[in-house]
Formats: structure tokens, C-alpha cells, sequence
């Protein structure tokens, strides 16, 4: 069944296939093959993947579906703040925000959405109440609008840096300083559609972080985005000499992440704090470690702990 919309004032002047990215929340390369396998298309006019979108274009999305079972529900996704305008949850590790195509695993969304809490049905269609993404590799505290008034206020303040979003990463070796800022621009990598990287060509980026532990070869850091960027945690930290334990996507080494059990980037959002939509009171939210994270803290800490001194009475 096919639907159509309108192009986008803020996509106006964009490639077709990046404009299809961003309306549906794929990647480009999924956008160009939907595009090249006439399951998106310009109705008032024939367009390529590397055709300009002009203000009257109609898209018309006839999208074959993949998933051929119920979304699967992610039973242990707790809930840690709720009321009539806002749900927080901490989000497992392989759940995503929400579904997108070729994604056959659990959503935040729709897990609470089979749940039976009320969603406002104001955004995108597929993405309605959601303000703010985590990876599907990243775990931690996300919150999700249930009012149409909590949907316009959330988003104003997740646009404007007014949500204080603290993150906990691990990362590879020993950070000179014990509190920084890594300001650089970030924008797509040219090697691949699912990576991100430093340059110049790219969108404003400010990771501060601050030092929790140090391990010798890792530290843990606490982290406060006042921007929010794909991957900027990772590809931050990475930038500067220090990506994230268990992340070999941006150069992790793969054996230390072994050693430590982990399956993924040692990376939780561990705190949100935001000025409530309807009451205006400054409210905090806060998470801990899940196992897989623990486990690995507690292997390093094991591992150079000061080996008690020999007593011989």
C-alpha cells in the first residue's frame, strides 16, 4: 500500500536519496536502493537517487514490507520515570529507538506501544513521541512524549541544549588530562554510510568529559553532550587517540574487548535532567550499569588491583 507526502521545507534543494534518508530515518544507501527498486519514487515527476528535491515535489513511499512477524517486545526495558507527559525507560543494549527498514528486533516505540502507554501521535510517522535516539548498541535513559504538549516542549528543549544528557564511556588507554572538551565538526564518513567522522565539512560537535577512574590501559570517563550528534561520543573519542573499549568500528581493540567479555561499545546513558514540560520543575533521572558493563569494570578492576604485601609476623 503506497502513501504519499509532500517534500519537506527543511529538504528543499537536498540530493533525493538524502532527503528519503532523513523522512524515513535509514541510511542513504538504503534510501538509494528503495529508490533504484521504484519503492520510492517522485509522483509529479521521474526522479534519481541523484536528483534535487524542489519545492510542489510529491514522494511517493510504496515500500515493500520485510517484516513478516510482529515486532518482538523488549520485556526487560524498565521504566524508570513516568507520568501523564513523559516516559523514561532504560534501554537494553539491541533494542533501537524505533523501527526503520531492514530492522527486525525490538524497538522502544513499539515495546511500549504493545505495552498499551499512550504515545502522542505528534512526529514522524514510525517515530511519533520520540525526542532524542540512542544507538542500538548504546544502552541507557531515554525518554519518550506521551502528551502533544510534552512533545512541543521536549523538542524545543532537546533543540536548544537545555536537557543535561550525561553518558558513562570506557575508553582505550590513559587520558592525559582529567577534564577536557573535544570540539570538532562531524559529519558521514566516505568509506562507508553507516560511520561518522571529524571534518571540517561537517556539523557543529562539543563533547565535555571528565575523569571517573583510570586503569592504565582504559579510563572511565563521564561524559556531557552539548551537542547531539551520530556517534559523537565515539567518533570523539576516537579522534583524539581513545576510542571506546569494545568498539572496533571506530578502532577499539578487538582482544581487550574480549578479555573484558564485551559484545559492544562500553558506553550508558546514565542520567537525564530536563525541566519537566507541564509543571516546569527541574527533574532528574538517573540509571545504572547494566551486567555486561559492570562485569567488564570489575575485570579491570580485578586485574590491577594492589596485591596485598606479605606479612611474616
Amino acid at each position: 500500500m503506497s502513501r504519499l507526502a509532500p517534500a519537506p521545507d527543511a529538504l528543499i534543494g537536498k540530493r533525493f536519496d538524502v532527503a528519503v534518508s532523513k523522512m524515513l530515518g535509514i541510511s542513504r544507501a538504503k534510501s538509494a536502493e528503495l529508490i533504484e527498486t521504484n519503492q520510492v519514487r517522485g509522483l509529479n515527476r521521474e526522479m534519481a537517487k541523484s536528483s534535487t528535491l524542489m519545492e510542489g515535489d510529491i514522494v511517493e513511499f510504496d515500500i515493500v514490507e520485510e517484516r513478516k512477524e510482529p515486532e518482538p517486545l523488549a520485556e526487560d526495558m524498565a521504566v524508570v520515570y513516568e507520568d501523564d507527559d513523559v516516559i523514561v525507560v532504560d534501554k537494553p543494549v539491541g533494542v533501537a529507538a524505533h523501527a526503520s527498514v531492514g530492522w527486525t528486533g525490538p524497538t522502544v516505540l513499539g515495546s511500549l506501544l504493545q505495552r498499551g502507554v499512550h504515545i502522542t501521535s505528534l512526529g514522524a510517522a514510525g517515530r511519533q513521541g520520540i525526542v532524542s535516539r540512542l544507538d542500538v548498541g548504546t544502552s541507557g535513559l531515554m525518554l519518550v512524549c506521551k502528551s502533544d504538549l510534552a512533545y512541543k516542549e521536549m523538542r524545543r528543549q532537546f533543540a536548544e541544549h537545555e536537557v543535561v544528557k550525561t553518558y558513562h564511556a570506557l575508553v582505550q588507554g590513559n587520558l592525559k588530562e582529567d577534564k577536557a572538551t573535544i570540539e570538532a565538526p562531524i559529519g558521514r564518513a566516505k568509506v562507508s554510510d553507516f560511520r561518522f567522522t571529524v571534518t571540517p565539512t561537517g556539523k557543529e560537535a562539543i563533547t565535555h568529559w571528565d575523569v571517573l577512574e583510570r586503569f592504565g590501559e582504559a579510563t572511565l570517563v563521564k561524559v556531557n553532550l552539548e551537542t547531539g550528534r551520530t556517534h559523537q561520543i565515539r567518533v570523539h573519542f576516537s579522534s583524539i587517540g581513545h576510542p571506546l573499549v569494545g568498539d572496533p568500528m571506530y578502532g577499539a581493540n578487538p582482544v581487550m574487548a574480549k578479555e573484558l567479555g564485551l559484545e559492544r561499545q562500553w558506553l550508558h546513558a546514565m542520567q537525564l535532567e530536563f525541566r519537566h514540560p507541564r509543571t516546569h520543575v527541574w527533574t532528574t533521572v538517573k540509571s545504572r550499569y547494566p551486567a555486561d558493563l559492570q562485569h567488564a569494570l570489575d575485570s579491570l578492576e580485578a586485574k590491577h588491583a594492589t596485591p596485598p604485601v606479605n606479612s611474616l609476623g
